[in-house]
């Protein structure tokens, strides 16, 4: 067992079986051991690679719909431009590759990244040494300027709870001790009017997720666009809404037991949309990622590119715009 698995096994012991959230929310954030507060994750060498990391298209998609989306709402000076989870840096490089050759955005740009781990903040600061960078803890600490925001892998890392349903009530997914480490157990059935009404007319057994903080941030999202403008983009993993348990776990590019390797393994459950659009009281459009980027012209981009690539950066070039689009 890892060593943030004991102190995990410590608080089950003291206190009594902790909802999914709070196990996710420990394995992931805890101050000393936590999986995004002492690793760097992403790429080749981490556990999993995010769409930047793929190709620099990728970026420079989400650079021209900023640019025109800023340009649609009356080119607002100043305003903010803000990353939540930023990652290494590398989207917001590539993003800032394409908004750079408009200097009209640029001077009017305020660059914030909101960021909690320490590690991720040092690789941010290197990737993006030419810009002068705001680091926030929690888009709450940010000043009130018309907001385009973007946000990449960064919700389906928010802490859920689970619940299934019975004809006898709700009962919460709960994670306890075992013999040789962890297990999922049920909570007493009780009432919830507030999951009835989100998640009507299921048969007995459904695993449903809700994300209070997910919801949180949506709100405060909604709540500064409603009130200074602008717009935000978010891209994951999920649906517009949907029910089933996606509470996993990926080590070393594959899947893993999310009750194993606490603090060693990244844990993530698929977004519902609907339910964040419904928090920020905001108008919404919804598509996959490839009809989003093919409507932002990365076909032609690739095309472009491949103009003058050797034959190997073709391949590698054909193979990541179809990874991106499928």
């Amino acid at each position: 067992m890892t060593p943030l698995g004991k102190i995990i096994r410590q608080e089950i012991n003291e206190t009594s079986p902790m909802p999914v959230s709070r196990y996710m929310a420990l394995c992931l954030g805890h101050p000393e051991l936590g999986y995004y507060t002492t690793k760097n994750p992403i790429g080749a060498a981490g556990d999993f690679t995010t769409a930047p990391e793929i190709s620099q298209m990728f970026g420079e998609m989400l650079g021209i719909w900023l640019l025109q989306t800023w340009a649609d709402q009356g080119a607002p000076n100043p305003f903010a431009l803000a990353e939540l989870g930023p990652g290494r840096g590398t989207l917001m490089a590539d993003i800032l590759r394409v908004t750079g050759k408009n200097t009209k955005f640029t001077n009017a740009m305020r660059l914030f990244l909101v960021e909690t781990s320490p590690v991720l903040r040092k690789k941010q600061i290197k990737t993006l040494k030419s810009q002068n960078i705001t680091h926030l803890n929690n888009l709450a600490e940010m000043p009130d300027l018309p907001l385009f925001l973007v946000a990449n892998e960064f919700f389906d890392a928010l802490p859920v709870r689970q619940y299934v349903f019975s004809d006898a009530g709700w009962q919460e997914r709960l994670i306890t001790n075992a013999t040789d480490g962890f297990q999922f157990i049920l909570s007493s059935p009780a009432k919830n009017a507030g999951l009835d009404k989100a998640f009507p007319n299921l048969p007995n057994g459904v695993v449903v997720e809700t994300s209070a903080l997910s919801l949180q941030i949506a709100a405060e999202i909604g709540r500064r666009l409603l009130s200074d403008g602008g717009a935000a983009l978010l891209i994951d993993y999920g649906a517009l809404s949907g029910i089933g348990d996606t509470f996993q776990a990926v080590k070393n590019h594959s899947p893993s037991n999310p009750l194993t390797l606490q603090g060693q393994s990244d844990l993530t459950a698929h977004v519902q949309f609907q339910p964040l659009c419904d928090a920020s009281k905001t108008a919404m459009q919804f598509a996959t990622q490839g009809q989003f980027l093919e409507n932002m012209g990365l076909s032609a981009r690739a095309d472009m590119l491949a103009k003058n690539a050797s034959e190997q950066e073709l391949q590698t070039l054909i193979a990541s715009h179809r990874r991106l689009v499928h």
